[in-house]
């Protein structure tokens, strides 16, 4: 009975806020819209289809305006004026009531609050559709007092969850049926990544978890922050971090007022981004400004401080490799390479004619060479490109929409704090020695490197597991066994060959070196 309440609730705030007239309007047929004006009479439906769209989700809550976050980061998918508005949805929402929260925190370790902390501030500091933030001291292990914050889950969120999400679902289905736009964004597809991140969100001992490996990842960078997680006091409902003492990245006029450098802020913004990309493949995503701040302290002044690991990206080799040989073919304009890549990877059917897609590409990238470096953007470049992908039916993969908006937050993050930030000037020497390591002798060397334990294990093993092999299998077996050993041999010379090319190479440089300094050359 509960579902279909919620039901009927849903049904009304999408009419009260004209959803049904945009979803009429976007079949385009004419009687369509005649039906969609006549259910208009009495609403007022003059504001944007995007601000209206947004206003209709946070006045259905919480899990809807987090759906409104996600949903505006498939920008692959939407129009950009909707895209934008959703954009603006924060996770500004009513505080829950302080002492369910020390409730939540008492049940999660079975000992009174007072017990756990030295101190803790009922009233909370931050307040998410996820969960809210409270401040609190407390000794640690070795006997010292610590500042710390306190994030608690917001009470009885999954049933909360697993109600919309089926309700979600059901519409996703009823709109892939009838409405033509639905087929193409696919909102089947975007609900279940929606599900996926919520229940990622919820259990906060994974957010812990990444904030730890970002930490780990940035500690020899200097240049960005993340809080130490105090895991005697971790569980899935509850996470207590150190206290940052940080001024919000948004406040420009106070960060200068204190001597912060705000064109190296911007500059060390996008060198925090591309080190967590490109070099980790392990990456904050959601860099928007109210999970960022700057720390003002003597020890760390100018120091970025991250805050919020509920949404983490992750790219692999494969992925890395993929985006290396197209930023490569890209900077060459070889466009051609560019298509080629689409389709070897199977992102595009294997039927697609590669001069189609070549133009296509050509048609989007071209037009910012003639620009100012400082004028292009690569997030918006990316968005472009996903957007015309989807006339040849390119399935976009869910780690790179997040890698391309983590890119526009930062990129618009930059522009804000310094108008004249050059991304690709600044991000460029990065890029090449990245791409470098990524296609050039060095990655086979540290591939070799990585491998080395493993094959040295497996060697003194191999005649033993040959002569098991070769004795209980059919001839047929073993002659094709025998030829690939063969190739396998030639294949090691050949290698062999290059090694000691290699060799050579850097002998005859020392040589000649030498022979320079002794002045017999």
């Amino acid at each position: 009975m509960t579902r279909y309440l919620r039901g009927i609730a849903i049904i009304w705030v999408a009419f009260r806020f004209g959803l049904d007239e945009l979803v009429l309007n976007s079949f385009q047929r004419p009687w369509l819209s005649r039906i969609a004006r006549v259910l208009a009479v009495g609403r007022n439906l003059t504001a944007p289809r995007g601000q209206r769209l947004r206003m209709a989700l946070e006045h259905l809550g919480p899990i809807f305006v987090k759906f409104g976050q996600v949903l505006s980061t498939r920008r692959d998918l939407l129009p950009p004026d909707v895209a934008d508005e959703l954009a603006r949805l924060q996770d500004r929402v009513p505080p829950f009531d302080p002492e369910i929260a020390i409730a939540t925190i008492e049940r999660a370790f079975r000992k009174p609050v007072d017990t756990i902390f030295a101190s803790f501030e009922r009233v909370p500091v931050a307040s998410a559709s996820i969960a809210q933030v409270h401040f609190a001291t407390l000794v640690d292990r070795n006997g010292h007092t610590r500042d710390v914050a306190v994030k608690v889950l917001r009470p009885g969120m999954l049933p909360v969850i697993e109600k919309d999400i089926s309700l979600m679902r059901m519409t996703a289905g009823w709109l892939e049926r009838i409405w033509v736009e639905g087929r193409r964004l696919k909102p089947r597809d975007v609900v279940a990544e929606f599900d996926k991140y919520l229940h990622d969100e919820l259990d906060l001992v994974r957010e812990a978890a990444n904030a730890a490996q970002l930490r780990r990842n940035m500690s020899g960078l200097n240049l960005v922050l993340i809080p130490e997680m105090f895991w005697d006091y971790c569980h899935p409902e509850v996470i207590v971090m150190e206290r940052m003492y940080a001024v919000p990245i948004s406040q420009v006029d106070r960060l200068r007022e204190a001597g912060v450098d705000i064109p190296q802020l911007a500059r060390d913004g996008v060198t925090i981004f591309f080190t967590q990309v490109f070099r980790d493949g392990f990456f904050h995503a959601d860099m928007h400004p109210g999970n960022i701040q700057v720390s003002v302290a003597p020890g760390t002044f100018g120091r970025y401080v991250s805050l919020d690991f509920g949404i983490i990206g992750t790219l692999t080799e494969y992925d890395k490799e993929y985006l290396a040989q197209n930023f490569t073919a890209f900077f060459r304009r070889d466009y051609k390479r560019v298509a080629q890549l689409h389709i070897e990877s199977g992102w595009v059917p294997a039927d697609t004619r590669v001069e189609e897609l070549e133009a296509a590409v050509r048609t989007v990238c071209e037009p910012y060479f003639d620009r100012p470096l400082k004028e292009i953007s690569l997030g918006l470049l990316l968005m472009r490109l996903f957007q015309t992908s989807r006339r040849f039916q390119v399935e976009i993969q869910p780690q790179l929409v997040l890698l391309q908006k983590t890119l526009l937050n930062i990129e618009g993050l930059g522009r804000q704090l310094d108008p004249e930030l050059d991304l690709w000037a600044t991000a460029k020497p990065f890029l090449e020695k990245w791409m470098l390591e990524q296609i050039g002798p060095q990655k086979m060397l540290n591939e070799l490197r990585d491998e080395a334990p493993r094959y040295a294990k497996m060697l003194p093993e191999l005649p033993r597991l040959l002569h098991e092999y070769l004795s209980h299998r059919p001839a047929d077996h073993r002659r094709e066994l025998l030829e690939l050993l063969a190739e396998q041999r030639r294949s090691n010379r050949r290698l062999q060959r290059v090694l000691y090319a290699f060799m050579g190479f850097g002998l005859g440089l020392m040589a000649m070196h030498l022979a320079v300094r002794a002045g017999l050359w």
